[in-house]
């Protein structure tokens, strides 16, 4: 019965489909043709690659060997299961993400909060000046920043000595504050986060804390039950980029030590893994191998934040 009541309803949608009326027509193949070029990058750029590095996966394609090509089952995957540094690299990558997911979702609504106050004068300057750090090229931000935090010269430490730290840290040389000196790097910019978190607060519904203070809420109480509690969606959307972004974390160590891991291996992280076998150890089978591994990882955090986020994200529109 459910088959058939399935196929009339197949046989009642047909004509609906064919009976497009020539405006509607013409918009659709319109349409199609703008999002054409998208289409067109998405497949050559991103789909194919994609399939080819599964396809890669399961073969043993070595530009530096002069093996015949061949297709070697699963052996990839059991290398990768064997291999010490793959392990030894996700430990890294997971390590700064418990440092660096905190900061870059506290940090960027805390400055949020302050530029949405009302008795901030100045706010649209303020706005501006957090934002420019955001459009300077990434590269030339870090290495502006590797000047900055040198043990030495480094303004940073200069200013550490000029308040009585006689022995400041040597923020990008040393296993024990490297993590820490990242994560300043990072934090040039952040702009673009506290804007998304600066969005956030306008929409949140100012007669709500005309009600927290009727209730005799202090600031305290109006975060704790109305600002948090609207705000859980951009936590939640910034978390998740946050956990793929760090997942990816790549170009910082990359042009602070050149790829080296130093110091000690604390930056050898697994996206550095994968480019070293993709370019310079030209293993191409098993850097794919190890970017399936990088893409299931991800998909498996991001799955467990959305399965998580029903108990503490609260959208105003839905409905039990």
């Amino acid at each position: 019965m459910a088959g058939l009541a399935i196929a009339q309803r197949a046989r009642v949608s047909r004509p609906r489909l064919r009976k497009l009326k020539p405006l509607e027509r013409r918009e659709a193949l319109w349409g199609l043709l703008f999002i054409s070029p998208w289409l067109i990058g998405f497949v050559l750029f991103t789909f194919l690659p994609t399939l080819a590095t599964l396809i890669f996966s399961f073969t043993n394609l070595n530009l530096s060997s002069s093996a015949p090509f061949a297709f070697v089952g699963l052996k990839n995957y059991q290398d990768l299961l064997a291999d010490p540094q793959v392990w030894a690299s996700l430990r890294v990558t997971f390590t700064f993400a418990a440092l660096w997911l905190p900061v870059t979702l506290i940090v960027p609504f805390t400055v949020a909060v302050m530029l949405n106050s009302p008795s901030l004068r100045g706010a649209s300057l303020f706005r501006v000046l957090v934002f420019l750090p955001y459009v300077v090229p990434f590269v030339a931000g870090v290495l502006i920043w590797q000047n900055t935090l040198l043990p030495d010269t480094g303004w940073l430490n200069e200013g550490l000595r000029a308040i009585g730290i006689q022995n400041p840290p040597d923020w990008l040389n040393d296993p024990t504050w490297i993590y820490p000196g990242l994560v300043l790097v990072g934090l040039w910019g952040i702009g673009g986060a506290v804007i998304i978190n600066l969005a956030g607060l306008r929409n949140v519904p100012t007669e709500l804390y005309d009600a927290a203070k009727i209730d005799g809420g202090g600031w305290w109480a109006a975060m704790r039950h109305v600002t948090l509690p609207l705000m859980s969606p951009v936590i939640f959307y910034s978390l998740t980029l946050g956990v793929v972004e760090v997942m990816q974390y790549f170009l910082v160590p990359f042009v602070l030590k050149n790829g080296t891991g130093e110091p000690g291996g604390t930056t050898y992280f697994l996206n550095l893994y994968i480019y070293k076998n993709f370019f310079t150890f030209q293993r191409m089978s098993y850097g794919a191998t190890l970017a399936w591994l990088l893409f299931v990882v991800t998909l498996l955090l991001t799955l467990a934040l959305f399965a998580s986020a029903r108990k503490w994200v609260y959208y105003a529109g839905e409905r039990e």
